[in-house]
């Protein structure tokens, strides 16, 4: 169902913080043209965070109604309290939407048996397929393989994003192998090439796609398909832009990028703020590296 390169998209906006709609459709248009293989809307790299519920759901529903079914739409619709992550899941049914990803309930750290709780709950409740989303980084839990492993007894709950090392790729593969109905994607850009070659995961879910979505399209093919050479060549395009676009929390860097590229405007919303003007050489070098600009 999913799988492939996966775009986390950012979500555009004036530079006083309101919602380009213009922008986000011609985004949506050129990832759909340049070969995405699945929209994810109002994620991390979406801020939504910062978005409110009305608009949240306002933005999910907007993208569903531009990608027409092309391309799978998946809705961030995660959050550390189950009864809202079940509010924005059943919207997430009502718009359309063709699957949510659900990040780990982050600051109240829940033990393991409350994070199955929380998974389960949310995938009784909505009959719409969910992505797990791992990121201890960010949520300061971590999705334990053996809780992942028993999460995918579930139906609906069909597959994770792991934004964490190659070693837990390779702890998760072994109980889910190519071809199984559960899916392993990736969270990390800078691994994801080598990941695919050696097979460890079915897709990429990918902040550099929002800059060079054909070139991470035609790497994860590539990957996907076994043919490392070509894989891995076009990583090397990519691999300064992995590494540029996290100089600064993420979706700060890829939102000045996106502006560099004439795609959005520099609009972001506290207490995120515009890039350090420090960085601005390196990704500019990055795009120019990828031949993007």
């Amino acid at each position: 169902m999913f799988q492939g390169s996966m775009v986390a998209l950012a979500t555009p906006m004036h530079t006083d913080g309101t919602i380009d709609w213009h922008k986000l459709e011609q985004l949506i248009e050129w990832h759909i043209q340049s070969g995405t293989d699945a929209i994810i809307s109002v994620g991390t790299t979406g801020e939504s965070a910062t978005l409110d519920f009305d608009e949240h759901k306002a933005v999910v529903r907007f993208t569903v109604d531009i990608v027409k079914k092309r391309i799978p739409v998946i809705a961030g619709a995660g959050g550390n309290s189950t009864r809202e992550a079940i509010e924005l899941t059943v919207s997430a049914y009502q718009g359309g939407c063709d699957g949510t990803l659900q990040v780990a309930p982050y600051y109240n750290k829940p033990p393991q048996r409350g994070l199955y709780a929380h998974f389960e709950q949310i995938a009784r409740a909505v009959p719409l397929p969910l992505v797990l989303y791992n990121v201890p980084g960010r949520t300061a839990c971590d999705i334990a393989p053996e809780t992942t492993v028993a999460l995918a007894k579930i139906q609906n709950i069909v597959g994770i994003k792991e934004a964490t090392p190659m070693t837990r790729l390779k702890e998760l593969r072994p109980y889910f192998p190519k071809g199984n109905d559960f899916k392993i994607f990736s969270g990390e850009d800078g691994i994801c090439a080598q990941a695919a070659v050696d097979d460890l995961i079915d897709g990429v879910i990918s902040v550099t796609a929002n800059v060079a979505p054909k070139i991470m399209s035609d790497m994860m093919r590539a990957g996907l398909a076994g043919d490392s050479t070509t894989c891995l060549s076009l990583n090397e395009q990519l691999a300064p832009l992995h590494k540029a676009l996290f100089c600064e929390t993420n979706p700060i860097p890829v939102k000045w990028a996106l502006y560099r590229m004439g795609k959005a405007d520099l609009g972001i919303r506290l207490p995120l703020v515009p890039l350090d003007e420090a960085f601005h050489n390196d990704i500019e070098s990055a795009l120019q590296h990828a031949s993007l600009l």
